[in-house]
């Protein structure tokens, strides 16, 4: 089913296969915009809170565990209408709506303006744009047209430049984003659609996990692109599916899993691994997890990731999950890009 060409345009109905396949260009086009932006360098920021939901959120997840032991200033993702009592005149605040018109994020841009904090702006225009540009705060503007989850890269990259620009981050990263823009080319050809299963990893996962549960667990680094998995199966495979960190999880989740056989064999437990970046401890726990998860659920899926830089290996993952939860979506018959669901609760909230 999976190498049936036309079968799958005709589920893909919106092509975003296709999408997922520009990725390594949507990374070029995401630091040219930055670069080009007209907007000044901001000096003294005491600490930074990038506000989102969903798609948009996960790129805060991402730069926060990418840089947190390579900065000195912290970083909090906000995913709510409010903002911390704490973020003042020198907070750096960056608000992200791909569409520009969700309400979480701009009720949460009003209380930065109220509060006088720095503000920066990425989205694809909606009331975003129009408020951004009424107060005369900088906004990227992004190409729209895309379901917000394939734009990632466009708010990722753009957060890596702004970052840089405003010296929060302090050594050259230039060598890592070119590892990665290449990594994603040899990834999208190895991993499209005309590539047939015996050859494609990422379809062979989606048969591996499609029709169980997928619990995934991140760790370090790969914690936020655990949960970006999470989101990538909710979203594109229309599947329940749910993520943990190691070792916090150690602390409670493996004793569910020792004690509810009859219900974790409707599981398949995916562990992220790193063969260079894995303490002994991590090691240890993962290793603990695997053998325990063999004798409970259906199936343990171990990933190891690739490249050489913490973003390359972190954005290989990413990518894995992205094309694996497409992959699924047309085992199961599924369009993978409408989200009907979340588009009644919107209208639900804008009747209030």
């Amino acid at each position: 089913m999976l190498d049936d060409l036309e079968n799958i345009s005709k589920i893909d109905t919106s092509n975003m296969l296709d999408d997922l396949f520009l990725y390594p260009q949507h990374i070029k086009n995401a630091i040219e915009l930055a670069e080009k932006a007209n907007i000044d360098t901001l000096l003294k920021i005491d600490n930074i809170i990038i506000t989102g939901m969903g798609a948009s959120a996960i790129s805060g997840d991402i730069i926060n565990s990418l840089l947190k032991d390579k900065i000195d200033v912290p970083i909090y993702v906000n995913r709510d209408y409010e903002l911390p009592k704490w973020a003042r005149k020198d907070t750096l605040t960056i608000f992200v709506s791909y569409s520009g018109d969700t309400e979480e994020t701009l009720s949460a841009f009003k209380i930065a303006y109220q509060k006088k904090c720095k503000i920066l702006c990425i989205s694809s225009g909606g009331k975003l744009q129009d408020m951004a540009e009424r107060r005369d705060i900088p906004l990227i503007k992004i190409p729209s047209g895309y379901q917000p989850r394939v734009a990632t890269m466009f708010i990722l990259f753009p957060l890596l430049v702004f970052l840089k620009r405003f010296y929060i981050i302090k050594s050259d990263i230039k060598l890592d984003i070119e590892e990665t823009i290449n990594l994603a080319k040899d990834f999208v050809e190895n991993n499209k659609k005309s590539v047939p299963l015996d050859k494609n990893y990422s379809k062979q996962l989606a048969e591996k996990i499609n029709g169980k549960i997928p619990q995934i667990y991140g760790w370090g680094p790969y914690a936020p692109i655990a949960t970006r998995w999470r989101q990538q199966l909710n979203e594109n495979s229309k599947l329940i599916a749910r993520d943990d960190i190691v070792p916090e999880c150690n602390h409670n989740d493996i004793v569910g899993w020792s004690s509810n056989h009859d219900v974790s064999k409707k599981f398949s437990c995916i562990i992220f691994r790193d063969r260079n970046d894995e303490s002994r401890y991590i090691s240890t726990r993962l290793n603990f997890m695997k053998t325990l998860f063999e004798d409970t659920t259906s199936e343990v899926i171990e990933i190891f990731a690739q490249g050489k830089s913490r973003m390359a290996k972190m954005m290989y993952m990413m990518y894995l999950g992205d094309f694996t939860s497409c992959y699924i979506a047309i085992l199961r018959s599924i369009d993978p890009s409408p989200v009907d669901i979340i588009k009644e609760l919107k209208k639900r909230l804008a009747e209030l």
